[in-house]
């Protein structure tokens, strides 16, 4: 009899599978497919996929003929029998994966077929595309054309841009509608903000403001949080009549190249050499102009489909110091040990700031400072999580970590704010019976439009939306009543 699985099995709680994956199985499979002709493509979603799917696919590249799925399936331990599923419809969703039904006559002579075992094969594209992507060859320039007069990049140079660039981002993100007067991003990347829900202007013609979607994405870790952007830039792509599987294969071969060398355009389509202006603009490639007939990718750019830190020099919100720089008392006083203004910035948006010293911030969690922020989309769960996420490593010696005091008045402030919460609409009462009320207010609840009710009062409020519907049913009643 096997040992019992310790609930914390890392296998049988498989992490949340990558972004874009999600966006790669609602594509059709003809997209996949066209994708797949690229070896770049094909090796970035490799790196993409988990650790039990890579797996998966190394089995079957190697293998010319389809594998029964008895033999797959007799590696498997029975408690990881639906991990294994899953990650065999995984693949299946992603065009990776092929079962295949094989059959066979039952009697040479007749015309009856019995259905045999189904049968795993890896996509013939996807796999002649990943053998060439790890063993080399192929003269498709699938993984970027090196510039003849390559002159090599300084690393340092590229990750000072890279991080300026995002940077401005994000703090326009934190700083704009505040009063301050950030350094604005191009018209590009504040659509693509807008349209992500990222930020958002409170009435026509004003400044665009940071939402609780928004604060959420600054506490996503610097990976998360650019690929958050580039689904909404792949989204939009089709709209902006651009080809999706060139914007795919251009990102794909991107995190391929080589940092700090310089790369030819000569060879990109016309949808791909569109996307050159874009992706200065987020700092993914440098060029030293924009008629430049060749780039350089950033870090950013190169680690898209890896592990590997995109800006390791950056101290960005989502980062911060590696072991945290909060101090929270139970006065409600904080102390920020930073001299980073985008991480000055981001608790600006809740606390009071009293006093700034070269390395040390320091402030207050007021009443005012918590309904700013609420008032801005910010939940108090958000302040809390940030103030947990970057806090001290003195701090990480309480338990609990932050004061209650603390967190339950942060709370009790939202309370405040949510307690009361006006809607317009229309109030029924003066009902001839309990059975007029009973049966108009049946109708009401049948179309969802019911604020309130008082059976005792015979009386109930309804939104506005349902009104006209309320009243057409009151009056076709009286008639029939007539």
């Amino acid at each position: 009899m096997p040992a019992p699985t310790e609930p914390d099995d890392p296998l049988l709680t498989p992490a949340q599978p990558h972004t874009l994956i999600a966006f790669l199985v609602k594509e059709p499979k003809t997209t996949l497919s066209r994708l797949y002709q690229r070896p770049s493509s094909c090796l970035s979603i490799f790196r993409l996929v988990s650790p039990l799917e890579r797996q998966l696919i190394m089995n079957l590249l190697w293998l010319e003929a389809p594998v029964p799925l008895s033999t797959m399936a007799a590696w498997v331990v029975r408690q990881y029998k639906k991990v294994y599923d899953e990650a065999l419809h995984s693949l299946s969703r992603l065009n990776i994966l092929h079962i295949l039904q094989d059959k066979q006559p039952l009697n040479p002579t007749q015309d009856e077929v019995a259905p045999t075992e189904d049968k795993l094969a890896l996509n013939p594209t996807f796999k002649t595309s990943l053998r060439q992507a790890i063993t080399g060859g192929g003269t498709n320039g699938s993984f970027g054309v090196p510039a003849e007069k390559d002159e090599k990049r300084d690393i340092e140079a590229l990750d000072g841009y890279a991080l300026e660039r995002w940077e401005t981002i994000l703090h326009y993100m934190v700083s704009s509608g505040t009063g301050q007067q950030p350094a604005s991003p191009s018209p590009g990347v504040l659509a693509l903000l807008k349209g992500s829900g990222l930020m958002m202007a409170p009435q026509q013609g004003h400044n665009l403001r940071i939402t609780s979607k928004g604060f959420q994405f600054l506490l996503y870790p610097p990976h998360a949080q650019l690929w958050q952007l580039l689904i909404q830039y792949l989204e939009k792509s089709t709209a902006r009549h651009m080809d999706i599987v060139d914007v795919l294969a251009f990102l794909f071969m991107l995190s391929t190249m080589e940092l700090g060398r310089e790369y030819s355009i000569e060879n990109l389509s016309k949808t791909q050499t569109a996307m050159l202006t874009d992706l200065r603009d987020y700092g993914l490639i440098w060029q030293r102009k924009s008629s430049s007939r060749r780039f350089s990718p950033t870090r950013l750019a190169t680690t898209l489909t890896s592990s590997s830190p995109p800006l390791p020099t950056a101290t960005s919100v989502s980062s911060g110091p590696k072991d945290g720089f909060i101090v929270l008392e139970t006065n409600y006083r904080i102390y920020a040990y930073t001299d980073n203004p985008l991480q000055t910035a981001v608790l600006n948006l809740f606390v009071s700031l009293k006093y700034r010293f070269p390395n040390l911030v320091v402030g207050s969690i007021t009443r005012e400072s918590v309904k700013k922020a609420l008032n801005n989309g910010i939940s108090a769960d958000q302040i809390i999580s940030y103030l947990m996420t970057h806090a001290h490593p003195q701090m990480r010696k309480n338990n609990p970590l932050l004061p209650v005091t603390v967190q339950d008045q942060i709370r009790l402030w939202e309370l405040e704010k949510n307690r009361l919460k006006s809607e317009d609409g229309f109030l029924y009462n003066d009902f001839t019976s309990l059975a007029d009320y009973e049966l108009v207010l049946n109708y009401a609840k049948d179309l969802g439009v019911v604020l309130w009710e008082n059976a005792a009062k015979r009386a109930f409020f309804a939104t506005i939306d349902g009104h006209a519907s309320i009243k057409t049913f009151i009056e076709t009643r009286k008639r029939a009543l007539i």
